[in-house]
């Protein structure tokens, strides 16, 4: 004959439990007139053949026919009219859970704009707490069969993720403006997700958004986008890396070089070099000339024309390759100069 439980609490439920059943496994037998142990933030909830059927506050109850009348009328279902009768109790805990966690274990396949199909992951949490004993037994521990606080927590999530999923399709958010939207997009989720866990008895207290990101390939592609706005004019930046690599090669080729001859062998050489590779370059860029309208020009203004640095244009003109004047410490340069340079 199984064990009549005469006193039924829940002592050591901890603050990070959801729910704590008696008896932990099967169905318990109570007696008419047992006590009934609820702490408080508890409340004990009786549960029979998928129905609550009485609940208990904070407190020192003792059952009778008169305060669970629910109860009493299973003594009449085989209980031989005995005052005991078969069921489980659950001791719901009803503080506020806080910091639960949430995220994506698959990530997400949207449609975007930019880049066509994106994969995308979230996290973020949650709070929550239980408003209606009853109710969220019923639902939750009742339909789920779940009552351990992992489990619920499995449920919850996916709920969370479901609905996080909707609102990003629908939304259709440009996946490079989705990290200045996550605040907004947290509101709208925590939104559609209020009624729903009402709807099993729980109050979605908060919900956070933390972080939304995309796989390793697409953020790539990211930065080659990026690399390529940066770079802006890709023939000018062509020409300026061919500029950059003469003058390395010039420095190199002057390296072997001693006293007076350093100077001048390199120059000459980049000058040759240059002014080759400069006319090559300005054969595909038309109207290029247009930037420069005045007939005399400023080393600043020579170099830009031509599109290498200012250092570079000065040991063009100290390699005697193109006719510069000096006035004071500044020089002027004819765009009829640099013209034959460019094309010789």
């Amino acid at each position: 004959m199984a064990r009549i439980i005469d006193v039924i609490e829940a002592p050591d439920q901890r603050r990070d439990q959801m729910v704590v059943r008696v008896p932990e496994v099967g169905s318990g037998d109570f007696r008419l007139g047992s006590a009934v142990n609820v702490r408080e933030s508890q409340a004990a909830v009786f549960y029979r053949d998928g129905k609550a059927m009485d609940v208990f506050g904070a407190g020192r109850h003792h059952i009778t026919t008169a305060n669970v009348p629910l109860l009493s009328s299973l003594l009449k279902l085989g209980t031989g009219g005995r005052d005991v009768f078969t069921a489980e109790v659950y001791f719901v805990n009803l503080v506020e859970f806080t910091d639960w966690k949430w995220g994506t274990p698959e990530p997400i396949t949207l449609r975007d704009a930019d880049f066509g199909i994106v994969r995308l992951r979230a996290f973020g949490n949650y709070s929550v707490q239980i408003t209606d004993p009853q109710f969220f037994v019923t639902k939750v521990v009742g339909t789920g069969g779940a009552y351990r606080t992992s489990e619920i927590q499995d449920f919850l999530r996916g709920m969370i993720i479901a609905r996080f999923t909707d609102i990003l399709g629908e939304a259709k958010i440009p996946a490079l403006d989705l990290p200045a939207l996550q605040d907004e997009i947290g509101a709208a989720v925590r939104a559609k997700l209020g009624d729903e866990f009402d709807s099993f008895g729980l109050a979605l207290k908060t919900f956070f958004l933390q972080n939304i990101s995309m796989p390793e390939e697409v953020q790539k592609a990211i930065d080659q986008r990026a690399s390529m706005g940066a770079i802006g004019d890709m023939q000018k930046f062509t020409q300026y890396q061919a500029a950059q690599a003469l003058r390395d090669a010039a420095q190199q080729e002057g390296s072997g070089l001693t006293g007076a001859g350093v100077g001048l062998g390199a120059g000459a050489g980049l000058g040759a070099v240059m002014g080759q590779a400069m006319g090559q370059a300005m054969q595909g860029d038309q109207g290029a000339g247009e930037q420069a309208t005045a007939d005399v020009m400023t080393l600043s203004e020579a170099a830009a024309y031509m599109r290498v640095g200012e250092e570079d244009m000065l040991e063009v003109i100290k390699s005697g390759d193109l006719k510069a004047k000096k006035i004071g410490s500044s020089y002027r340069i004819s765009k009829q100069a640099i013209d034959e340079f460019l094309s010789s």
